[in-house]
């Protein structure tokens, strides 16, 4: 595109960066004793090669109680090699290098920062670490934005070119700015203005350190998204002031952690929060930059073209694709994998205390052991099954320089990520099948559709080796009444294969019980474009759109027979899907027995009580089975074989994606 908005160069202060796209900082569990290693330069230099105009990293730690020793440290000057190191991997592979400092106040816990009590402004318990802070004693708090200074000065020594400073997400400097978590009553609580000086006082140490000319970006809440929080007009207030004090560019980031509005997950919209950065750009006059949810170079562009941001921050798109930036310049976004926000691969994991790594992109964080290099003795492969493990693994093995050819028994590739794509608000797995597809055509994989193979396509084919990616089929639970016409397969709902009446009952509450609860539950409910014309036009009231938008035609029961409901979710997506049964009125029973299925619902028991559940359909999703019959062939004929995917073990698209990836790639 002549004159892409996305690719105009952009100055902050008199740091000229080649384009609009920053990758933002995100914690990715790889330092190790607060020190750069290996893996955080490779993942860097990475993303640095594929286009990124701007790459920010950390957080970086301004003390020891900032947060744990898997973050970047910047609180001692025996950090600097390390930090050089990495400035100068992302400098030389062309892009512009910045790092984020923070304190994460009450967010850290004792166990991450060696048993200590985590500080705050005040001793307000914690929900995310389930532990209470104690306050700063005020003559600890200069010593605190000292500590600010000192980091953002050895970030300078270390060669980067701009330093960040987070002020957002319920840290230590939103924490002061927030009535929720500052209850001080000197000259750093009570007013607004008292409560943001936390936060400027920082800025203003910093500029007087780094000096000028050096640029301070600050990444910082549009809202809080917290019931009685800081709200967007508040914090446009913050804003200026920051600016006022020496901030060069504001990097808008939006919620706290322990808000209770989806922010990252796959229900969220494209670009949803670019308001937030569309209100700031109208009340400071340096560049503001938007993020969450911006997963394509489409939604970079609208954005960016119609003065929403000056920027666009993509985090987790440039983790499942670090070349998106350059393959849209070069006129290739045809071959771009888009991030689905799953956050299987790098929420989650953190939440496991894992290092980050990406269901669509297996060579995430781990850049330097997933280097391909081509075989010297080529095989003949054959993959059978066009799910995310047979497509993976195809693209993996054509990579490394084998003759692969794709086997497919329906007109379609995608498998179960058709299924995972069918409820609401998940429709970005269904981009995953998509985009693998499109990866299997632009590559030397031969593609067969419609076709199964049996014993004489073996013969025919003559392959030196075959991965058997055939998934998973459902399992039918050994119940009476499990025959009758009512009763149907959880998948057959998902893929329009059935319908389903009024009333519905759901025997199984793993995801894909949920999936269906959700899907079905929504039936009846308008658009989101219906509501926004209703909306505008005043034809109901906010409040009872919420309840149009909510209120379905069925009435959908949802049984599981352990605790609770969705424990094989992540726990990124699992509170969203749980608020999302409540909202739509699904009646959740745990600790619940199907025992009969009869003509008019299921006979259950619960608490030794036995009762009747009503139902014109009911729904079987009760789990699935490994489908790998056809291995026995392959041993009978003795070719040579792996199994990958559900095929060899049901667990998740993020499995199946990495399983794949790495037969491949091992072949």
């Amino acid at each position: 595109m002549i004159n892409d908005p996305v690719f105009q160069p952009i100055t902050i202060n008199k740091l000229e960066i080649k384009n609009r796209i920053c990758l933002p900082a995100m914690h990715l569990n790889m330092a190790e004793d607060y020190l750069v290693t290996d893996q955080l330069v490779d993942f860097y230099a990475e993303r640095a090669r594929g286009g990124a105009g701007l790459i920010t990293v950390g957080f970086a730690t301004v003390d020891e109680l900032s947060s744990g020793t898997t973050n970047i440290g910047a609180h001692k000057d025996e950090f600097i090699p390390g930090l050089s190191r990495l400035a100068a991997a992302i400098k030389d592979n062309g892009a512009r290098a910045a790092v984020q400092i923070n304190h994460a106040g009450k967010n850290s816990h004792s166990m991450m920062i060696g048993g200590k009590q985590a500080v705050a402004p005040s001793a307000v318990f914690s929900r995310m670490t389930r532990e209470t802070p104690r306050a700063l004693e005020i003559d600890e708090i200069p010593q605190v934005i000292d500590s600010f200074a000192q980091a953002a000065l050895r970030v300078k020594k270390a060669g980067f070119d701009a330093v960040e400073v987070l002020a957002g997400t319920g840290y230590l400097i939103s924490s002061f700015l927030s009535l929720l978590t500052n209850q001080r009553t000197d000259e750093w609580g009570g007013s607004y203005e008292n409560r943001m000086r936390f936060g400027v006082e920082v800025i203003k140490a910093i500029r007087k350190a780094v000096g000028e000319e050096y640029p301070i970006l600050v990444r910082m809440n549009g809202n809080d998204l917290m019931p009685q929080g800081v709200g967007r007009l508040d914090l446009q207030v913050f804003a200026k002031n920051l600016v006022a004090a020496g901030v060069n560019t504001i990097n808008i980031n939006v919620g706290w952690h322990d808000a209770k509005i989806p922010q990252i997950v796959t229900s969220v919209p494209r670009g949803a929060f670019g308001y937030l950065s569309k209100e700031m750009k109208q009340q400071v006059d340096v560049p503001v930059i938007t993020g969450h949810r911006v997963h394509d170079i489409e939604t970079a562009r609208e954005l960016i073209g119609n003065g929403v941001c000056d920027m666009v921050a993509m985090g987790r798109s440039l983790i499942a694709d670090p070349f998106m930036p350059e393959k849209a310049r070069t006129g290739r976004k045809q071959d771009v994998l888009h991030c689905i926000a799953c956050a299987q691969g790098c929420f989650d994991h953190l939440f496991e205390l894992e290092q980050v790594r990406c269901l669509c992109n297996p060579k995430a964080g781990r850049e330097a052991e997933c280097l391909i290099e081509k075989t010297k003795t080529p095989k003949k492969v054959m993959v059978i099954g066009g799910g995310a493990a047979g497509m993976s693994a195809a693209l993996a093995a054509d990579e490394k320089g084998h003759a692969v050819t794709l086997f497919e028994k329906t007109n379609e590739l995608g498998g179960q990520l058709h299924l995972a794509g069918a409820p609401p608000g998940r429709e970005e797995f269904l981009e995953l099948a998509k985009d693998l597809a499109q990866q299997i055509q632009l590559s030397g994989v031969e593609l067969r559709l419609d076709e199964t193979v049996d014993e004489g396509c073996l013969d025919t084919e003559k392959p030196d080796y075959v991965m058997l990616a055939t998934g998973a089929k459902p399992i039918t639970l050994p119940i009476p009444g499990v025959d009758l016409p009512n009763v149907v397969q959880a998948w057959d709902v998902l893929t329009e294969k059935v319908q389903c009446g009024k009333k519905v009952a759901i025997i199984g509450g793993g995801a894909v019980g949920v999936e269906v609860a959700l899907y079905l539950a929504e039936k009846g409910t308008p658009s989101g474009e219906a509501i926004k014309f209703l909306l505008i036009n005043g034809v109901e009231t906010p409040e009872d759109l919420v309840k149009i938008a909510t209120k379905g035609t069925k009435e959908v029961v949802l049984l599981e027979m352990l605790e609770k409901v969705g424990k094989d979710i992540g726990k990124s997506t699992r509170w969203v899907m749980m608020q999302d049964l409540s909202r739509y009125g699904v009646i959740v029973k745990t600790q619940t027995k199907a025992s009969e299925i009869t003509s008019s619902g299921v006979r259950i028991e619960i608490d030794g009580r036995v009762e009747e559940i009503e139902a014109d359909t009911v729904v079987l999703a009760s789990g699935s089975k490994s489908e790998n019959a056809f291995q026995s062939v392959l041993e009978r004929k003795g070719i040579p074989h792996q199994i990958i995917g559900d095929a060899s073990q049901i667990a998740l698209a993020y499995d199946a994606m990495h399983s794949g990836f790495d037969a491949g790639s091992k072949l």
